[in-house]
């Protein structure tokens, strides 16, 4: 027998439930007896776990969680008079090796004493280490995070 040989016959007619006994799918029509899926519109929402308390829900609050937003590298005053320059801002702070690297958010906070005037431009500070850095005749400005510049691919 081949495949293009084969008598085809018109599909068998579905099951209609739910119309009395004698019709095979009659009382229940298929959907047992009690619970929560025997009854009309029984939908659950997607990750819904009958009452319990759902994985999405429970993953942060068990051990070893980490939250995936960076936190902000700290910067003290005390460390900003070890720099050489006037303007100070991620680039400098990360020549200088204070900073991991210039593209992430860094925080200045008061720590040890400022003595020069420095114009400082940074993602945050707190109140303090802003009035410490004015005290010393500097300035603060606060800026938006660096951005990686994308590659561009050469076309041959």
């Amino acid at each position: 027998m081949k495949y293009n040989e084969l008598d085809l016959i018109r599909q068998k007619s579905r099951k209609r439930s739910g119309r009395g006994i004698s019709a095979g799918r009659g009382k229940t029509a298929g959907r047992g007896t009690k619970g929560q899926r025997s009854r009309t519109g029984s939908g659950k929402r997607p990750g819904f776990e009958g009452g319990q308390n759902p994985l999405l829900q429970r993953i942060p609050k068990l051990p070893g969680f980490r939250s995936i937003r960076p936190k902000a590298e700290n910067v003290y005053t005390g460390q900003l008079d070890l720099i050489s320059g006037t303007t100070i801002d991620n680039f400098t702070l990360h020549d200088a090796g204070l900073i991991s690297s210039p593209y992430v958010k860094v925080k200045l906070i008061t720590k040890g004493k400022i003595t020069k005037k420095k114009s400082i431009k940074l993602q945050a500070a707190s109140q303090s280490a802003i009035a410490a850095v004015q005290k010393a005749g500097g300035s603060f400005s606060e800026t938006p995070q660096v951005k990686r510049t994308k590659k561009t691919k050469e076309k041959v």
